[in-house]
């Protein structure tokens, strides 16, 4: 009888402190999915992942340092795909000392699966090294980017092809804007997570500087600023119209030629011993980051010197020329704030993240700079000397042209296009426009117009 008391006391005790076990096991349950942030449902998530379908600035840098160490990221921080859910036993979550008869409740444990199968264990690397390589990466793309804009600009301009003017609808910046836009397509959107393995620093350098570079909105804006002060009023809406008409074909135009070549690509390796992905060149060590940091200073320090060179040259001789080299020296800085400015994608207003569909980085980073070339715009105009007019341009071409972009913005406006609410594509574009153009008016127009300036 003793021993059956024992026994039956026995049970009991196990029952209980198993029954509470579980229940304190909901409980953490319970509060964990209660201390998930509200904009975990879907529309919240969209309306981020869509505001951030650009650039996230150097969020970027973080999301991505989290992801190759292996540590756990909620939903909320830009988790990827690869963090799952797996169910556990108590008996595991209990302990050995759980009773065998004790029907399990499954709870749900939140684990991370490393990036690749072949990752193994790595070197952390420290945040000041991806961070310094990535305001290189930044730097460098964003002088080639501009460097190619001049020379789009050349190319089809009136000295040249003719296809664009100063006069016309079909405004300079139009070819390197579409150029910018179908490469944003391949290297922004269909090939950046490939690029980002081996360097995800490569890969912002890529996008944001490069092709950022590469396109600007503000010249885009300035210009129909000035039709507007010569009264080509149609010429205006038209430049608009199809300027955002071209670039947004453009972009698809390179989204499906990307995943066309990535298709033959895939298919011709299918059958191949190679067939994965190379990672032997992936920047992923302390040293290899310092190998790219001393080789990115080594070409900035050359651009950077050959254009002061030269801008001291051409400047002295009153040469149009000024104005790029002077362009170059100043780029950089703009990629950077515009770099910085893109954190605020996604992000929303307020501490309850209203709106969270709007970039505001890029609308900020865009307005701001059709403002200031505006307004430069205007000294040349009041000032109207060849050193003002050097200088002013180049500020203009350089670091306003490299602060303001289109291939992010169409970026943006191609992924609201294929949202849940594709006219939020159409009220971004036109609230881009709409400010700049009004604050641009009010900035360049008005003055220009009642001076009656040449």
């Amino acid at each position: 009888m003793d021993c059956e008391n024992k026994d039956s006391e026995l049970r009991k005790f196990g029952s209980s402190r198993t029954s509470s076990a579980s229940s304190s096991l909901r409980r953490r349950s319970l509060s964990l999915s209660l201390s998930l942030p509200k904009h975990l449902n879907d529309d919240d998530d969209e309306n981020e992942s869509v505001s951030e379908a650009g650039d996230i600035g150097d969020r970027e840098l973080q999301s991505n340092r989290y992801s190759g160490s292996g540590r756990l990221r909620l939903i909320g921080e830009n988790a990827p795909e690869h963090r799952v859910v797996v169910p556990i036993s108590e008996d595991t979550m209990l302990g050995s000392n759980a009773m065998s008869s004790v029907t399990p409740v499954s709870p749900i444990k939140l684990i991370s699966q490393p990036d690749h199968k072949e990752n193994d264990e790595k070197t952390e690397v420290p945040w000041v090294l991806e961070y310094t390589s990535c305001l290189l990466f930044l730097a460098v793309f964003g002088i080639l980017g501009v460097l190619l804009r001049y020379g789009l600009q050349k190319l089809f301009g009136p000295g040249i092809v003719g296809a664009t003017s100063d006069h016309s609808y079909m405004y300079l910046d139009l070819p390197s804007n579409m150029v910018g836009s179908f490469l944003m397509g391949w290297f922004g959107m269909v090939f950046k997570e490939d690029i980002s393995r081996i360097s995800s620093q490569l890969a912002i350098g890529l996008s944001t500087g490069f092709l950022g570079s590469l396109t600007t909105f503000s010249g885009w804006n300035q210009k129909m600023l000035e039709l507007s002060v010569e009264g080509q009023w149609v010429f205006v809406v038209l430049g608009y119209l199809l300027g955002l008409f071209l670039v947004a074909y453009s972009i698809i135009f390179g989204i499906e030629t990307a995943k066309g070549v990535n298709w033959l690509y895939r298919r011709a390796n299918m059958n191949s011993s190679n067939s994965g992905t190379d990672y032997h060149w992936r920047v992923d060590s302390c040293k290899r980051h310092l190998i790219v940091i001393l080789f990115l200073l080594l070409i900035l320090a050359s651009l950077w010197g050959m254009s002061i060179g030269l801008e001291v040259h051409e400047f002295s001789s009153s040469s149009p020329k000024a104005q790029l080299w002077l362009a170059c020296i100043v780029g950089p800085f703009g990629v950077w704030i515009r770099w910085f400015l893109a954190r605020l994608n996604g992000r929303g207003l307020g501490k309850s993240g209203q709106l969270k569909w709007v970039p505001f980085g890029t609308l900020i980073a865009n307005v701001s700079a059709a403002c200031v070339m505006a307004a430069l715009a205007t000294l040349k105009k009041a000032v109207n000397t060849e050193t003002c007019d050097t200088v002013a341009s180049g500020i203009q071409f350089g670091l306003l042209g490299c602060l303001s972009t289109v291939s992010t913005f169409i970026a943006e406006f191609h992924a609201m296009r294929g949202s849940k609410y594709p006219w939020r594509a159409y009220v971004y574009a036109l609230c881009t426009t709409l400010i700049s153009f009004v604050l641009g008016t009010l900035i360049y127009f008005v003055p220009v117009w009642v001076e009656n300036f040449n």
